[in-house]
């Protein structure tokens, strides 16, 4: 029986997998096109496993050399000899096991031969190219993963250089049909980590490389294809379609969340339902992994990252999006943020979630708001059911006596900020809870709570005058509207001398809202 996977290389014979057959065929035209070009993309983010089916759909037509750098040193990459023997090395192995088919005896000889040779450099390097690729019988093609291990090393780059010449002498002198890299950085980026201070860290040698602008996000389609094999074997029943468009939802297709939500479903028994795709985003958001391990480290190495997101998510702060700046660069190559709406916005729900938890969790010692949540939990919760309007009632009696004497601005930078440092304990290890990105701005957001199957929307606002605040309200009824929910909640921050602050409530358009203001 076929399982989840969300380590290494994924296996149609043994995992269950999206079905990515479009994304090869276009990967294809560019190869037959005779492209070179990058794939760079975050961390498991199923680079390996689509480099593996590629492999596979290119072998009927041309020899494929699939190849890694991942474990490689100092002793293999520095130096342009080590680095050319240890490229030509990598090369041989695939023939030694099998792996690069298709292949002459002539090709195999010559290629063994000249991968025993000491004397390298990368001028003989690119003579041995041009010859492997005239005896031949097919066009070859060189898929190289990991090139982030050899990216601090300038053998490397004169690599780049030396496949880049070829490229463009190629009428003439037999190289490859197209190569492709793999890895998190991108070739500048690669330049960027090595740069002496005096050097331009945009002059990058792989320039010829064509734009690689596919997805590699699963659509809920392709998530639908994992979903109707495992129904296939499992005879669930399940509503593919739903289930899907729920996955995606949270994750926004990147792949080792799809899998590892799919995983902790397949595991833990779950219900394959909305309900068991939220319960399995409870855990994957509380477990350690090598992705959020990652994650963290990334933020603490690039402070300025750190304070980026953090401005986004808490003071609802607008960036355009901009990647020749380098920390937004930085924050999309490692997957972190999306700007296809022209501004950017943290990449999925879960992501977002995450690095809400993260920044409370960093500040919590410190917050006394939130240490009132975590003392009075135990009122909030009557037979398994969440009362949001006592909650909302609390908060305000803590924020008033802790921080009403603070001026305008502080409140406006940390307001929201403190209901989700109270509301936190209180939902921890039960409920969840995620942050509409398209309501999220300098004036409003919504949260999302989600509290043993049921679902709560609290909208959080800038008080400005009484015309804003009643399209806030009309705002949260069309919002409740699409939640199918008869009731909805909103926290106001009102600077008004002569504010009444309190909760009350209201009734529009047949919708009751607890509307709290501090």
């Amino acid at each position: 029986m076929k399982k989840f996977n969300v380590t290494g290389a994924c296996r149609q014979e043994i995992h269950y997998m999206a079905d990515i057959s479009d994304r090869l065929c276009q990967m294809k035209e560019m190869i037959d096109d005779g492209k070179y070009f990058v794939i760079n993309r975050a961390r498991q983010y199923g680079k390996t496993t689509t480099l593996s089916l590629l492999k596979k759909k290119l072998e009927e037509e041309y020899i494929v050399f699939f190849i890694s750098f991942e474990g490689l040193g100092e002793e293999q990459l520095d130096g342009s000899s080590r680095f050319a023997k240890s490229f030509l090395q990598l090369l041989k192995e695939t023939i030694d096991f099998g792996e690069t088919i298709l292949l002459n005896e002539q090709g195999k000889q010559f290629l063994e031969e000249s991968a025993e040779r000491c004397d390298l450099d990368f001028l003989q390097l690119a003579n041995i190219i041009s010859m492997f690729c005239s005896m031949t019988e097919k066009p070859v093609v060189l898929l190289v993963d990991e090139v982030d291990q050899a990216g601090n090393y300038k053998s490397f780059l004169d690599f780049l250089g030396m496949l880049r010449s070829k490229f463009l002498k190629r009428d003439t002198r037999p190289t490859f049909q197209s190569v492709i890299l793999a890895g998190v950085y991108d070739i500048t980026n690669l330049k960027l980590k090595i740069r002496n201070e005096n050097e331009h860290q945009y002059n990058s040698p792989w320039n010829i490389a064509s734009a690689f602008t596919l997805s590699m996000n699963f659509d809920t389609e392709q998530i639908g294809t994992m979903l109707e094999a495992y129904d296939a074997d499992h005879h669930i029943g399940m509503d593919t379609k739903e289930v899907a468009q729920c996955i995606f939802d949270y994750t926004s297709g990147y792949p080792y969340m799809v899998s590892r939500i799919c995983m902790l479903m397949d595991e833990a028994d779950m219900t394959w339902s909305v309900d068991g795709v939220k319960g399995a985003v409870k855990v994957l958001l509380t477990e350690s992994n090598t992705l959020f391990d990652d994650m963290r480290k990334k933020l603490n190495d690039y402070p300025e990252l750190r304070s980026m997101l953090y401005d986004i998510l808490f003071l609802g702060k607008e960036y355009p999006h901009h990647l020749y700046q380098n920390t937004m660069n930085m924050a999309e190559m490692f997957g972190y943020i999306d700007g296809q709406s022209g501004k950017v916005e943290i990449s999925n729900r879960i992501f977002e979630t995450w690095l809400y938890n993260l920044f409370v969790s960093d500040e919590r010692m410190s917050s006394l708001i939130y240490n009132a949540g975590a003392t009075e939990k135990s009122q909030f919760v009557e037979n398994g059911h969440l009362n949001m309007q006592r909650i909302l009632e609390r908060f305000v009696v803590h924020f008033t006596d802790m921080y009403g004497d603070k001026d305008e601005k502080f409140i406006e930078e940390v307001g929201r900020k403190y209901f989700l440092f109270y509301l936190k304990p209180i939902i921890n290890g039960t409920g969840n809870y995620y942050v509409e990105a398209q309501t999220r701005d300098a004036k409003r957001t919504d949260v999302v709570v989600d509290y043993h199957g049921e679902q709560f929307v609290v909208e959080m606002k800038i008080w400005h005058g009484e015309e804003y605040n009643r399209r806030g309200e009309q705002q949260l009824i069309d919002y409740l509207d699409a939640y199918h929910l008869d009731k909805g909640y909103m926290l106001s921050f009102n600077f008004n001398k002569n504010k009444e602050v309190g909760v009350k409530e209201l009734q529009i358009d047949g919708k009751t809202i607890i509307e709290a203001i501090v």
